[in-house]
């Protein structure tokens, strides 16, 4: 995967070279007739179309609530925050993790054994795959989705089972990630970007968008991307293509969206995680510019994905939609992650190669209808939701071999089979999940909408198969279960900036089939019972809060507390099953906007308080739960400089406290504070508005252990990225 760009002589010469005349501010004289244009038209097919941005524009004023639609923050008994596309563009966020890092409630880790992205959400794993796009699930890439397709992030922290319906693939107990994808906007856009990254790898991207028709009701987006080069890791490549098509039509009583999406990732010794063993202490982080990656490692992964949405006015105050969507994807990679033995840092690793062919279908159908009953507001949502998920998968592992954490060599894989299941160039079926579910729910209001109770129940069917990957027969009979989820939500408004909220909602996550290995001894072992399926967690939370809403300034404080039951293998006999709960408490504050002209802050501090409760055998009850730390914290301003027109200097700094990498908690990872910095110069050139950005991440070079686990009862770590460059130049025309 050469770099095929040069894109660092164009941005050095385009940061060099052109005039400095224009502003940062559509209020300021100089570039007032080239401001970013607000995307007014639908995201979702919806008669209000997107929220307003708040002060600052790098967060929304609400966002999709799931069943319920969209809903201003003040009027939603709910914690959540939305990302703008403002706020992406700026930070040049490449993926979900990247726009994430401004979240103090979240950090970024790894899935089991790969390069899967993995949001920790209050100190509970949401997987990638359980992100919902468009309010459906299912329907974007498994392990990765480019910033390019995202209009809009909502971020809902919590239990969420009713709002959205239980996640497929058996995350999200701790918070709900929403993609918004892009529209045209009111006006003509056509932008191009080049950029270069640390490593040499470049960058270009294509931002098309016209409304046509009468009253400009039709409108079409595009958006195609391309990377390639290396990393600020040694050795390590990436390569990514991706192109997708927004379409929406909006009529007298009737709204229409589609969207197309194709994405093409590949990684080429992609850093791998580590694990420790039992009884060794965590050892120092590495240098992580220095790959700790086999040659023969890798990850590709192509997806095609689409979905289409209505909605239809069938009175002035009663309206249905419907939606549809599908997902087809196709995987195979190659790993080698690192055991460390010892504290001289001496490593075991077994290679191991996966296939994986995935298909999607989802469809919801709705009706939200409004009336009063004497002085009683009612806003009635009701929907139906259908889910069907199959996946093909064959794997193998080979023997071990050996190599240093310090001091890395290239060993070539053994050729010895360890275990082995189904054939990798023709994988049979050996997952399905399907789910069905119905809800209906009911906001109230009160003292002229002052007060709002919303109530709710979700009925949802979870079946699970497990297939043998040898014979493709299924393994055991159909697990399936109903479970009923129930939801109640108050808001006070104490006055036209303060709100006061409580909630009660339960959780619904699939548990996983037992998994083909465990690590035990030092080492990759089978799982005595993989496979198998089990019904599904109910988690219950608790939460009460608060938020302001000061105009130039907004936040909000919050207090929950939830309950998960836990699976994971029983290290002693090596079967898989329902070991325990972790119960998490904790508080939220968040803080956004432009308090004073030309300064924008965006950050919090999340308290976490994670236990672990009843497990096996009460071996390590009242221990915190491992890979979640005390104490989150981020912190992100931006400043318009004074006298240097169209100039803005970033900072940003994240800090994670200490974390256990074990149940015992005897493995301590050290807590890490990261620094990041940047600018962005806003100009004129003939009349074209031209964006220039530079960014530095980690700019201490700090080696750090970014995370600890993900998935549950796992303890594998995550090195945290080198100093990384970033610079592009954008052109609209």
């Amino acid at each position: 995967m050469k770099n095929r760009y040069p894109i660092l002589v164009v941005a050095t010469t385009a940061f060099a070279t052109l005039p400095a005349h224009a502003q940062n501010n559509a209020a300021q004289a100089g570039v007032e007739t080239l401001a970013p244009v607000t995307i007014q038209s639908s995201a979702d097919a919806s008669a209000e179309g997107l929220l307003p941005a708040y002060a600052g524009g790098q967060v929304a004023r609400g966002g999709r609530m799931g069943l319920l639609g969209n809903l201003d923050t003040m009027d939603t008994p709910f914690n959540s925050t939305q990302y703008t596309s403002e706020l992406i563009k700026d930070q040049q966020a490449e993926s979900i993790a990247d726009i994430l890092q401004n979240d103090p409630g979240v950090r970024v880790a790894r899935g089991f054994g790969n390069y899967q992205q993995l949001y920790m959400v209050r100190g509970f794993p949401l997987y990638s795959d359980d992100i919902t796009y468009n309010g459906l699930y299912g329907l974007l890439p498994r392990q990765y989705l480019a910033s390019e397709f995202i209009e809009r992030l909502d971020v809902f922290k919590g239990a969420n089972a009713f709002l959205n319906g239980a996640a497929p693939g058996g995350s999200g107990i701790g918070g709900a990630i929403n993609v918004v994808p892009k529209r045209a906007p009111n006006d003509p856009l056509s932008e191009v970007t080049l950029g270069w990254e640390s490593g040499n790898q470049g960058y270009g991207a294509v931002d098309l968008a016209r409304r046509f028709g009468p009253d400009d009701s039709t409108g079409i987006r595009i958006n195609a991307a391309r990377r390639d080069g290396g990393t600020a890791v040694d050795g390590e490549e990436r390569e990514l293509s991706a192109f997708g098509i927004g379409l929406d039509w909006r009529g007298e009583r009737a709204r229409l969206s589609a969207d197309l999406g194709w994405q093409d990732h590949k990684l080429g010794r992609n850093q791998p995680s580590v694990t420790v063993v039992e009884g060794i202490p965590i050892p120092s982080a590495p240098d992580a510019r220095v790959n700790l990656a086999q040659d023969y490692t890798y990850s590709n992964e192509r997806d095609l994905f689409g979905t289409i949405r209505g909605e239809f006015d069938i009175t002035d105050n009663v309206m249905a939609w419907a939606a549809v969507g599908g997902r087809s994807s196709d995987e195979s990679s190659g790993f080698s992650n690192p055991i460390v033995q010892n504290e001289a840092g001496d490593t075991s690793q077994r290679s191991s190669f996966f296939t994986r062919k995935d298909t999607v279908k989802t469809g919801e159908i709705g009706l939200r209808a409004k009336f009063n009953t004497g002085s009683v507001g009612h806003t009635i949502n009701a929907s139906a939701n259908h889910f069907r998920f199959d996946s093909r998968q064959a794997y193998v592992f080979y023997g071990p071999t050996d190599s240093n954490l310090y001091n890395p060599v290239q060993v070539p894989r053994s050729n010895e089979i360890a275990f082995a299941g189904g054939t990798l160039g023709d994988p049979l079926l050996a997952e399905s999940t399907r789910t069905t579910s119905f809800a209906i729910a009911d906001t109230l209001s009160f003292a002229d909408d002052r007060v709002l109770l919303t109530v709710g129940l979700r009925h949802q069917k979870i079946e699970s198969r497990s297939y043998d990957f040898n014979t493709g027969e299924l393994q055991s009979p159909v697990n399936s279960a109903s479970r009923v989820t129930p939801v109640a939500g108050l808001v006070v408004k104490a006055s036209d900036q303060i709100s006061l909220y409580a909630n009660y909602i339960e959780g619904l996550t699939k548990v996983d089939p037992a998994p083909n290995s465990h690590l035990s001894n030092g080492a990759y072992v089978p799982v005595v019972n993989a496979g198998q399926v089990f019904d599904p967690f109910q988690s219950k939370q608790k939460e009460i809060g608060i938020k302001f809403d000061g105009g130039k300034v907004g936040g909000s404080l919050a207090l929950f507390t939830t309950d998960q039951p836990s699976a994971f293998v029983d290290p002693n006999t090596s079967i898989y099953g329902v070991n325990g709960k972790q119960r998490n408490r904790g508080a939220e504050l968040t803080v956004y906007g432009e308090p004073v002209r030309g300064l924008r802050l965006l950050g919090g501090v999340t308290l976490l308080d994670a236990k672990q409760v009843n497990t096996l055998g009460g071996a390590t009850d009242g221990n915190r739960a491992i890979g979640v730390p005390k104490t989150l914290f981020n912190a992100g301003v931006e400043w318009d400089v004074p006298g240097v027109n169209g100039l803005t200097l970033t900072g940003r700094a994240i800090h994670t406290s200490s974390q256990y990498a074990d149940a015992a908690n005897t493995q301590t990872v050290p807590a890490w504070t990261r620094f990041d910095v940047g600018a962005r110069y806003l100009t004129e050139v003939d009349g074209h508005l031209l964006t220039l950005r530079a960014s530095v991440d980690n700019v201490a070079n700090k080696n750090y252990w970014a995370s600890a686990g993900g998935y549950p009862g796992s303890s594998y770590l995550v090195l945290g990225a080198p100093r990384t460059v970033m610079l592009s130049a954008s052109v609209e025309f």
